[in-house]
């Protein structure tokens, strides 16, 4: 018995897992939304063009340090070669080893690395900007994918309620039929109405599907096959930005928006690029360090000459003899690491000083770099203009259309109604006889269709009232 119970409970247990775990996540708005902007593929390209800037101040700042460099270099002379110590051409081989260090410094050079520092840290700004902007655009989108879902999901629960009333329907008009009530016309009428709303319903099930699809694919989510999005009405009740005058939001959007912004920082930028072009025409002082040594030795056999304590080396054969010529009392070229440690002691050397340069003609490069700075300059400037107007028709279309959408909700509303009430009147006629089968069902399809026309100004009007409040500065989500 006590195996039993722990068996009924062992599988009680595996079913409840499995239940839970096949329950589908249901997504709010502001998840989508702070998913999207973590994974989105644009948003991480935006954000490595952020950091690429943030390198470029490091080599802004790096301008500013000195230039070390640590050399060395060592070589083979094989051959007829003049000996060091005699002065005398002989087939040898001669090995040279040298080592420095040279240190550079810019003291001045035309306010160049200064100008980089600052134009460094405005374009980390303006990429900042950019990066911020896409996160807006791309939460914009995801607002409307999610308002997509939610009017396909209510398109989709009035379809099928149009279908099971037409169920009802026949199943009605079967009775009467066999009673003799109505003719059998009107039950096929009945029937080929079901067929039509099987279909209407297959696609609002299939749009409802596309639309999950796109807004998955919108947040980068892999799992997109179980995605779902949560049942949340909007209301669709005025909102406070459509008491504002369109010129009252566009100067708000002014002062707040990403995009006036990121252009007014490159602006900026392209200033800092003329200064630095031009701090080419000005002289540069450098300062420098050089220490250099070297050492010198050939392979040459190096001894004692016989009955002599001195160090010699064989400097050359006496052809015939079999005799060497020996040179006495100097320091050998080759023997043990202290000779040649002491060559690099006595061969050491130092030099330093300053280095002036001040360009007179270098082809014309100077002038051309700086009237290239300039016309980008004047870019920039000709662009944030641009995109100040685009603001402005933007806002001012955004209120257009909001004040449009909010008068074609509520003339859906009121043509609803109206239908509404035409199909409570033609459904008491189809009870007395005096309309037939087909005539209700129009009066039925013309009130389906104002209730779907209902649902797409309600959402549409949404939409666009977030886009007016985008505008004035309303976040359509707030960054976790």
């Amino acid at each position: 018995m006590k195996n039993k119970f722990c068996t009924i409970f062992f599988l009680a247990a595996m079913l409840f897992t499995f239940l839970a775990n096949a329950q589908v996540k249901k997504w709010t708005l502001e998840e989508c939304v702070n998913y999207a902007v973590a994974n989105n593929i644009s948003i991480k390209l935006t954000a490595l063009d952020a950091e690429t800037v943030n390198v470029a101040k490091s080599d802004a700042w790096g301008a500013f340090l000195p230039t070390a460099n640590l050399q060395g270099s060592h070589s083979w002379n094989i051959g007829l070669n003049q000996n060091i110590t005699t002065g005398l051409l002989e087939n040898q081989t001669t090995q040279f080893t040298s080592v420095g260090l040279n240190v550079g410094v810019d003291i001045y050079n035309g306010l160049q690395n200064q100008n980089r520092l600052r134009r460094a840290n405005l374009a980390i700004i303006a990429a900042q900007y950019k990066l911020t902007k896409m996160e807006e655009d791309i939460a914009l989108n995801v607002a409307n994918a999610y308002l997509q879902i939610l009017f396909n999901k209510e398109n989709l629960k009035v379809q099928e309620q149009q279908l099971a009333y037409d169920n009802q329907q026949m199943e009605r008009i079967e009775q009467l039929v066999e009673g003799g009530a109505v003719p059998r016309g009107d039950l096929l009428d009945i029937k080929a109405t079901i067929a039509a709303d099987n279909q209407k319903k297959i696609a609002a099930e299939n749009a409802l599907l596309i639309s999950k699809l796109s807004l998955a694919q919108l947040m980068q989510l892999e799992d997109f096959q179980n995605f779902d999005t949560k049942d949340s009405d909007y209301p669709e009740d005025q909102s406070n930005v459509l008491l504002e005058t369109p010129s009252a939001i566009y100067a708000k959007a002014k002062e707040t928006r990403t995009e006036l912004k990121a252009a007014k920082a490159d602006v900026e930028v392209a200033e800092k690029d003329v200064k630095i072009a031009r701090g080419a025409y000005q002289p540069r002082l450098s300062g420098f360090y050089s220490f250099t040594t070297r050492a010198a030795y050939s392979d040459k056999v190096i001894g004692v000459a016989p009955n002599s304590a001195n160090p010699v080396s064989v400097i050359g054969y006496v052809e015939g003899t079999n005799q060497n010529v020996f040179q006495y009392n100097y320091q050998p070229i080759l023997g043990k690491h202290d000779p040649i440690l002491d060559q690099f002691n006595d061969n050491k050397g130092h030099s330093f000083g300053l280095s002036l340069n001040i360009p007179i003609l270098n082809g014309f490069s100077t002038r051309n770099n700086v009237e290239r700075s300039k016309i980008d300059l004047e870019r920039t400037r000709i662009t944030l203009q641009q995109k100040e107007l685009d603001l402005e028709r933007n806002v001012y279309t955004a209120y257009t259309d909001a004040q449009g959408a909010l008068k074609a909700y509520d003339a859906a509303v009121s043509a609803a109604n109206a239908r509404e009430e035409s199909l409570t009147y033609a459904k008491e006629r189809y009870e007395v006889g005096l309309i037939n089968v087909f005539d209700l069902n129009q009066a039925q399809t013309l009130a389906v269709n104002a209730q779907s026309e209902v649902l797409r100004t309600k959402y549409d009007f949404i939409f666009k009232v977030k886009i007016l409040e985008f505008y004035f500065g309303i976040p359509i989500y707030q960054k976790q």
